[in-house]
């Protein structure tokens, strides 16, 4: 396809009304992952390091 302006861009040949939302979900859905991802990944640190500490052990 060949778009001439932004707004032909932006309407995709008419398909744009559904494009750019699936495109917002996607993108939301991909940052909620990476931000899921972070808080767990915390939560296991903080777990492991509570482990090793009550067990005595030094890193």
């Amino acid at each position: 396809m060949q778009w001439n302006s932004l707004n032909e861009f932006l309407a995709m040949g008419g398909y744009g009304v559904y494009v750019w939302p699936s495109f917002g979900v996607t993108a939301l859905c991909m940052i909620w992952e990476v931000l899921i991802l972070r808080r767990r990944h915390a939560a296991a640190r903080t777990a492991l390091n509570q482990s090793v500490a009550s067990a005595g052990v030094a890193l």
